[in-house]
C-alpha cells in the first residue's frame, strides 16, 4: 500500500476567483504538463499511484483538489459548481503555470469535467484520458429530468437535486462509515436495497467486499471530508441540468486523441456510441470495479503511459 507521507506537499493557488490546493511533482519537466482530475467523493490523493510514475516519465504533474474539496475553496452558491466554473478553474490553472494546453486525465466526475474542458476550452486540451465515465451525450431532455423518468426519485443523482441537504447531512454525520463502505472491491452481486443508495451506504454498519486502500490511506479522505463536509462535491450534481443548458450551443464532437479506460465490473454504463462523439478514441478495459486507478494502480499507470508514448511517436 502507498505511504501517504510520500504524496507531494500542496500549494494554494489563486485562480478564477477561488483558491485551489494543488499537488505537484516533476516540476523539472516544465513544458510537458499533465493535469489529473479526481471524482466524487474523492481527493487529489486518489491519483497517488500515478503521480510519481508520470513525473518519472517526464511529465510536469499537477493534481488539483477541485473546488469543494480538500483545502480548496468551497463557495456557498450552488451555481458556483457548474461546468463553466469547474473548467474555468482548470483553464486558469494552465494560465498560472504559463501553459497553453495540457493533457487532462479524469476519473468519475473528474472525467465529466475533462469532457467539458475539451468541449468548452478545446484549445487548452491536447489529449484526453478518462476513467470510468464515458462521454455523456446531450439528449433532448435535461439529464436529471431524464434520470428521474428512467431511474426514479430515489436514484442518487435525482435525490441530490430534488431533496437538497438531506443526503448531505447523513453523509456528514457518518463520514468514516460512508467512505469505508464506499471504497470497496469484489462486492457480491445482489439486488439493490430500496431507498437512496448513498444514504443506505452511509448507514450500513457492515461493509461488503474488500477494502481498496489501507487505513492510513482512507484516513486522508476521511480527514478531508470531516473538514469540508460533502455539500461542495454534491453541488456538482446539482448543476447537471444547468450544464445541459450551458452546453446547448457547443460543438459536441471531441477531436483530441482520447484514451477511455473502463472497469469491467464498474456499475457506470458504457457509451456504445462513444466513437460517434469521440472519433479519435482508444478503449482499454481493466478487470476491476469503479475505483480504477486505486484498484488497479499498476495496470492503470501502464495503460496511460503506453498510450501517451504511442501518441508521442505519431
Amino acid at each position: 500500500m502507498f505511504n501517504p507521507t510520500d504524496f507531494p506537499k500542496p500549494t494554494l493557488i489563486s485562480v478564477n476567483d477561488v483558491k485551489l490546493e494543488v499537488f505537484e511533482m516533476g516540476q523539472q519537466n516544465a513544458g510537458n504538463p499533465i493535469v489529473l482530475c479526481h471524482g466524487w467523493p474523492e481527493h487529489a490523493f486518489s491519483w497517488r499511484y500515478q503521480v510519481p510514475a508520470l513525473a518519472k516519465a517526464g511529465y510536469h504533474v499537477m493534481v488539483p483538489n477541485q473546488r469543494g474539496y480538500g483545502n480548496s475553496s468551497c463557495p456557498k452558491e450552488v451555481t458556483a459548481y457548474d461546468i463553466e466554473h469547474l473548467t474555468g478553474d482548470l483553464a486558469a490553472l494552465l494560465d498560472h503555470y504559463g501553459y497553453e494546453d495540457a493533457t487532462f486525465v479524469g476519473h468519475d466526475w473528474g472525467a465529466m469535467v475533462v469532457w467539458g474542458m475539451a468541449l468548452l476550452h478545446p484549445d487548452r486540451v491536447s489529449k484526453v484520458i478518462n476513467l470510468s465515465l464515458p462521454y455523456q451525450e446531450r439528449g433532448e431532455v435535461p439529464w436529471v429530468e431524464f434520470m428521474e423518468q428512467i431511474l426514479g426519485s430515489d436514484y442518487y443523482f435525482v435525490h441530490f437535486n430534488r431533496r437538497p441537504g438531506v443526503a448531505d447531512d447523513v453523509l456528514d454525520e457518518n463520514t468514516f462509515q460512508f467512505l469505508r463502505n464506499l471504497y470497496r472491491k469484489n462486492e457480491p452481486l445482489r439486488e439493490p436495497d430500496p431507498g437512496m443508495a448513498m444514504i443506505n451506504l452511509a448507514k450500513a454498519e457492515t461493509p461488503l467486499g474488500e477494502p481498496i486502500m489501507s487505513d492510513s490511506e482512507l484516513a486522508v479522505f476521511v480527514t478531508a471530508f470531516e473538514s469540508t463536509g460533502f455539500t461542495g462535491g454534491i453541488n456538482w450534481y446539482r448543476n447537471l441540468d444547468r450544464n445541459w443548458y450551458l452546453l446547448a450551443d457547443v460543438n459536441p464532437v471531441i477531436e483530441q486523441p482520447t484514451l477511455m479506460i473502463y472497469g469491467d465490473r464498474d456499475a457506470v454504463p458504457r457509451n456504445e456510441s462513444l466513437h460517434k462523439f469521440v472519433p479519435n478514441v482508444e478503449v482499454v478495459n481493466l478487470d476491476c470495479g469503479h475505483w480504477i486507478q486505486q484498484e488497479k494502480p499498476e495496470e492503470t499507470t501502464f495503460a496511460i503511459l503506453k498510450w501517451l508514448e504511442l501518441q508521442d511517436d505519431t
